[in-house]
């Protein structure tokens, strides 16, 4: 059986510690409800897109990664969103690095600075020189979007030379020698 208390102010009678709930109980905040007043660092949601298919380009600017998107709405303009970012694949030989950068709402973020002809990429480009091998990459930014509009976060990517692929090898061949792997982009917005 459930109750229901509405007042607007609860204070402790000592002016000392106000405790909620006891061991093993569980003290939720309503669907729809902001908790506030509790500071900053909380994660209030989590979203993760999860690639586990195979994508290429070989074009040397900037493309979108197929199916390699998140989105996710924050509750208040103070909040920050936290992006973890790994990536699986490698370029078609010895030449070739494959480049990859973040995305936000058609806005390049979490970039090195732009120096010349320099590309500005997020984390370490992928170079291997070994045709069944991939290698991986990871990056993370926390980004201050003072928004409360939904948020696309995308990965894109591009070659310097040749093909460079996302979870899989260059011969993606039928063998135990070669492997498909997985990326991933994990969302987190944090209480600001």
């Amino acid at each position: 059986m459930s109750s229901e208390i509405k007042v607007n102010k609860i204070t402790s009678s000592s002016g000392s510690t106000l405790e909620f709930g006891g061991a093993g109980d569980t003290v939720s905040v309503g669907s729809g409800a902001t908790a506030t007043g509790f500071g900053g660092g909380k994660v209030l949601q989590v979203v993760q897109t999860y690639k586990t298919d195979t994508s290429s380009t070989t074009s040397t600017s900037f493309t979108d990664v197929s199916g390699f998107s998140a989105n996710i709405t924050p509750a208040s303009t103070s909040n920050k969103i936290l992006v973890l970012v790994t990536i699986g694949g490698m370029g078609e030989n010895a030449v070739s690095q494959a480049f990859f950068r973040l995305d936000r709402n058609g806005s390049v973020v979490g970039v090195g600075d732009a120096v010349g002809n320099r590309k500005q990429i997020s984390g370490a480009s992928i170079y291997i020189s070994n045709n069944n091998s991939m290698a991986s990459t990871a990056f993370n930014y926390l980004d201050s979007p003072s928004t409360t509009s939904s948020l696309t976060y995308k990965i894109q990517f591009s070659a310097n030379a040749g093909t460079v692929f996302v979870n899989r090898s260059h011969t993606d061949s039928d063998a135990t020698t070669t492997s498909r792997g997985t990326s991933s982009i994990t969302l987190m917005e944090i209480a600001g």
